[in-house]
């Protein structure tokens, strides 16, 4: 079967960008978005209108309508792959992007696609959220887990946890773990390598100053765990996923509070 697009339109195509001082979003810059979509992060919905927006994603078509239509499609597909990447079962993630193509495929205007594609995102977000709670029955373990959200820069004891909620500290221990699958300890560590992640990849901190910032007990530990869980020391990871961005752009700062 002879090739549909030529070697000669594909280079005229390259010609006319560098013309044009013109260029897509790097991988990197594109996949942020649907990074925070799969954490569940709210911030992915702002994100997204941004990279929605952009002049950058590419001209798929002559009509602007249809061109967004296009990048609304191709868009969905990702984030629904993102969605099923973080847990959402894939039959549920798929059916949400059908049902959203469906409603985008009835739209005759360039800003009704782009808040559906917004109200996308934030649904998408919102899958995930309820994903991250849905096998925490009890109101301790659900305490336990924003208390070491938001406090993953500080040492987290069991102890501490244990008098936050009021129960025995073995109780607790044995109801966390039958309940996330994880004992507290290996649950904060991965928390704080999820972190430790987005910070090498959006933030400029030296890798000394990430570990310290995530209460890891020295830098050689953050190195060894670092590297233990995900093959790459911190400096080899930052090479291969950072992301530039402006050092006053606070939306990008993956900081714990």
């Amino acid at each position: 079967m002879p090739n549909s697009i030529s070697e000669s339109q594909l280079r005229y195509m390259e010609f006319i960008h560098r013309e044009n001082d013109d260029r897509h979003h790097t991988n990197t810059e594109d996949m942020y978005q649907y990074d925070l979509l799969r954490l569940g992060d709210d911030r992915a919905v702002e994100e997204s209108r941004k990279m929605f927006s952009s002049d950058l994603p590419g001209h798929l078509s002559d009509d602007e309508l249809r061109n967004f239509k296009y990048r609304f499609v191709a868009s969905i597909a990702l984030a629904s792959r993102a969605a099923i990447s973080g847990g959402l079962d894939s039959e549920r993630a798929l059916n949400i992007s059908d049902l959203f193509i469906q409603r985008m495929d009835r739209l005759s205007s360039v800003e009704d696609v782009k808040e559906l594609h917004a109200e996308m995102f934030a649904f998408y977000v919102g899958e995930m959220k309820a994903l991250g709670k849905k096998n925490v029955f009890s109101k301790p373990v659900t305490v336990c887990i924003d208390y070491i959200y938001n406090h993953l820069h500080e040492p987290i004891r069991v102890a501490d946890l244990a008098a936050l909620v009021d129960l025995n500290e073995s109780y607790l221990s044995t109801l966390f773990k039958k309940e996330t699958g994880r004992t507290i300890s290996d649950y904060v560590l991965s928390k704080r390598l999820e972190a430790a992640e987005n910070m090498l990849k959006f933030s400029n901190f030296p890798y000394a100053e990430i570990g310290a910032i995530l209460a890891f007990s020295s830098q050689s530990h953050f190195i060894r765990t670092f590297k233990k869980a995900t093959g790459l020391t911190p400096r080899e990871y930052r090479n291969k996923y950072f992301v530039a961005t402006p050092p006053d752009d606070p939306s990008r700062e993956f900081i714990p509070k």
